[in-house]
């Protein structure tokens, strides 16, 4: 496929890091495409790059996520309030999510780091409901990291064969990809 080749070749550029790192940042705000989906042609095109990768996804990773959590925190009173008027019941804030917030946060940071669940609207809740921005952090630093490092691990040690794969199913990795992100959406939609 042309576009995978072409695509590889790209990801061997010193550039792809900021690449990496810019994509990450608006998958933590608003895009709805995994991050693994721009970490691994730079892996599989050079796997000497994969610390680097990782490192970009990452720090990405946490800027988008004190960005999501500045909009939810400082925006409340208009895209917020519209957001749960238009989605949800705002009644909902008082009565179901800061309490569930205040009992199980931290899991639910550790869920949605480490899962499909869209990470930007945990960020945006977060700021939402006022929820400690340095625990929002440190939390999700730490296991989004984790979950770069080993899909960064895996396509490190599987490099030729991920290569075949990337090659040969391209667009059905970055459709499923996307339906994996929408899947999540739909799940945080049933609470």
């Amino acid at each position: 496929m042309k576009f995978a080749e072409y695509l590889l070749k790209k990801a061997e550029k010193p550039a792809y890091f900021w690449v990496v790192f810019l994509m990450t940042v608006c998958e933590s705000v608003f895009l709805f495409v995994p991050p693994e989906v721009f970490m691994t042609p730079a892996i599989i095109a050079n796997r000497r790059r994969a610390l680097p990768i990782t490192v970009a996804a990452a720090l990405g990773s946490v800027v988008g996520g004190a960005i999501a959590y500045t909009i939810g925190a400082w925006l409340w009173e208009s895209v917020g309030m519209w957001l749960i008027t238009t989605f949800s019941n705002p009644a909902l804030i008082e009565t179901t999510i800061k309490p569930m917030f205040s009992e199980y946060g931290i899991f639910i940071i550790v869920l949605t780091a480490v899962t499909p669940i869209p990470y930007k609207l945990l960020a945006l809740w977060l700021g939402f409901i006022g929820y400690p921005l340095w625990i929002f952090l440190v939390i999700s630093t730490f296991f989004r990291t984790c979950r770069f490092a080993l899909i960064s691990t895996l396509i490190y040690f599987f490099q030729e064969r991920a290569n075949t794969i990337v090659k040969k199913y391209f667009w059905p990795l970055v459709i499923g990809a996307i339906i994996v992100a929408g899947l999540g959406i739909l799940l945080v939609s049933l609470f």
